[in-house]
């Protein structure tokens, strides 16, 4: 299938490693001009040239702070100065200093809830709000927000808030920008395995003493048995970033392979 995306041009945050990384794989090897955000310039860079030369498409690094309005709107403006303008806008960035054994009530604090707020939602307001003109002057775009299947469980107080914001904000957006050829959609992943993530599971596999492989069987409580790689979820947001996608938006897209006893309607 061709996914039409030939020559767009997009913004991807939290682009450097992980989930947005492999976006900004996937996208380029479909013929996208790519613009990575992130907030640590070295790993930035590297990431970029990677995907440059992996592709031989655009790949230009802005560091940026998507915690700062004003960082934001100087990322939007230097991506229409590298790439003649925007189609595609990818919200992945976030704050990972909550890890998975996530505080109890009494121990959420308030600025807990705020850094990783401000990343997550408030972050993909501000470049949902910058990047939207653009795309509604054009008639067309794709606003993907990636956020997490911590909107349908509760083992963090903080990440679930998140996500079910998100969530909220993406079919806002797809009510409001519809009508002017913008797609908007969200797409949550599970546990999914990136170069970091990697490490901690080799790490937990040696600590159990049993093969890497049968530790993510046990980690995944999925139904396909196994952890959901980053350059899988990349697929389910580069096809959701092209025309083809045009009958989804305002829905959420669960990318972790299937969470064991939960029915969505």
């Amino acid at each position: 299938m061709d996914l039409q995306l030939a020559d767009k041009r997009a913004i991807i945050t939290g682009g450097s490693k992980g989930i947005g990384l492999a976006v900004a794989h996937a996208l380029a090897a479909e013929g996208v001009d790519v613009v990575l955000a992130a907030r640590n310039r070295d790993t930035l860079e590297k990431a970029a040239a990677e995907v440059a030369e992996r592709s031989g498409r655009r790949a230009i690094p802005v560091v940026t702070d998507t915690g700062d309005d004003a960082s934001v709107s100087a990322l939007v403006v230097r991506a229409v100065e590298e790439l003649g303008g925007v189609d595609i806008l990818v919200n992945n960035a976030s704050n990972q200093t909550i890890g998975a054994g996530a505080p109890n009530l009494a121990d959420t604090t308030d600025a807990a809830f705020w850094g990783d707020v401000n990343i997550k939602v408030v972050g993909y307001l501000r470049t949902a709000r910058a990047v939207a003109p653009l795309l509604v002057d054009q008639g067309w775009g794709r606003i993907i927000n990636v956020s997490g299947l911590g909107y349908r469980q509760t083992h963090s107080i903080v990440r679930s808030i998140r996500n079910v914001s998100v969530a909220a904000l993406t079919k806002n957006l797809a009510d409001e920008l519809g009508p002017h050829g913008v797609n908007v959609t969200v797409v949550h992943p599970g546990q999914t395995r990136t170069e970091s993530k990697t490490v901690e599971y080799q790490a937990g596999a040696d600590a159990a003493g049993i093969s890497l492989a049968d530790y993510e069987r046990q980690l995944a409580g999925n139904a396909i048995g196994r952890i959901v790689d980053a350059t899988e979820v990349a697929d389910v947001v580069t096809f959701l970033a092209s025309p083809r996608s045009v009958s989804i938006t305002g829905d959420a897209v669960a990318a972790g392979g299937g969470l064991l006893g939960t029915i969505n309607y």
